[in-house]
């Protein structure tokens, strides 16, 4: 081939660029679907929620001690009831409008403007089947035995509130892009917390009963999550943290330093009331520990959750 050749053949080679001008986007890596070591975590996850959810029962259900922790938070929110029972009650007053509000409008529109129809089938199905679960428990187990603590005998766990505001909200998580999952965990994760902080406040229920609505979330989100993350392959690329505003790391910081910093308060709480030298008559110290538990339950399954969904997408480079 002669020079003027060649230079006819440099001139006419196609740029890297998409029929619309712009420049290509970069090359997508891993598998087409989580792969089995993600699908052995997705497992793994959920069994850990289902045994959670008999743990949670058999402790703070069927042993003196659990129950009299349990029902020891609850009294002591009596005294914790005043501004902030009232808020908490105007948010629980509207939670199951509210939260049906948001997770079908989000759902909605994601599924129409994106055709997601598949994942909203399966993320709708999801957070039915936790709701379904829970009124299930709560009516088919016995009522709570009597081991020495004044306390209810109806069986108040899972937490019906509870499980309808995370449902909602990891309705929500499963449907959103990848870039958008740490922003929607957050803020998901944030709403159900305060819910079940809110039913805690009002005397509506223990704080196992909301550990055990988290854990009961989890056991559907995430086996919906594996088939999400295997149906619809082509959106569910994760671009990595900070290439986006709503992936940015500030928000799995946040729920880590809220659920250390509970952590700090509930080893307080448990230490001030622990037999010793120290020990004082509670008056909140109870309550304090239930709810920090609460938010290290709720945190905590927001921050694997955003763990897990970005370590089991493709990556783009």
């Amino acid at each position: 081939m002669n020079s003027r050749q060649e230079e006819r053949s440099t001139r006419q080679a196609p740029p890297d660029r998409n029929p619309r001008g712009r420049a290509a986007a970069s090359p997508v890596s891993g598998p087409r679907g989580p792969g089995w070591a993600s699908g052995l975590l997705f497992l793994l996850g959920t069994l850990g929620c289902i045994v959670g959810v008999a743990a949670t029962y058999y402790f703070f259900v069927r042993t003196t001690t659990g129950q009299f922790i349990d029902e020891s938070a609850l009294v002591e929110a009596v005294g914790m009831y005043g501004t902030a029972g009232k808020a908490a009650t105007e948010l629980l007053d509207g939670l199951p409008a509210l939260s049906l509000l948001i997770g079908t409008l989000v759902v909605a529109v994601v599924t129409v403007v994106k055709r997601r129809w598949a994942a909203a089938g399966i993320a709708v199905a999801a957070a039915a089947g936790a709701n379904i679960a829970t009124q299930l428990l709560k009516n088919l187990v016995p009522d709570r035995p009597f081991r020495g603590i004044e306390t209810l005998e109806l069986n108040s766990l899972p937490s019906g509130h509870t499980t309808l505001a995370a449902s909602a909200a990891a309705a929500v998580f499963l449907m959103v892009s990848p870039r958008w999952r740490p922003l929607a965990g957050f803020l998901g994760g944030s709403f159900a917390v305060a819910t079940g902080v809110s039913t805690l406040i009002n005397q509506w229920h223990r704080p196992a009963d909301v550990v055990a609505a988290f854990l009961m979330v989890g056991a559907f989100t995430l086996p919906a999550g594996w088939l999400i993350m295997r149906s619809g392959q082509r959106w569910n690329v994760w671009e990595g943290y900070n290439r986006h505003w709503a992936s940015a790391r500030l928000w799995v910081a946040l729920p880590v330093l809220a659920g250390l910093a509970s952590a700090a308060v509930a080893a307080y709480s448990l230490l001030k009331i622990a037999p010793g030298p120290w020990q004082e008559g509670s008056t909140t110290n109870y309550f304090w520990a239930g709810t920090s538990l609460i938010v290290i339950t709720g945190y905590l399954a927001t921050v694997a959750g955003v763990w897990l969904f970005g370590h089991a997408a493709r990556r783009r480079r």
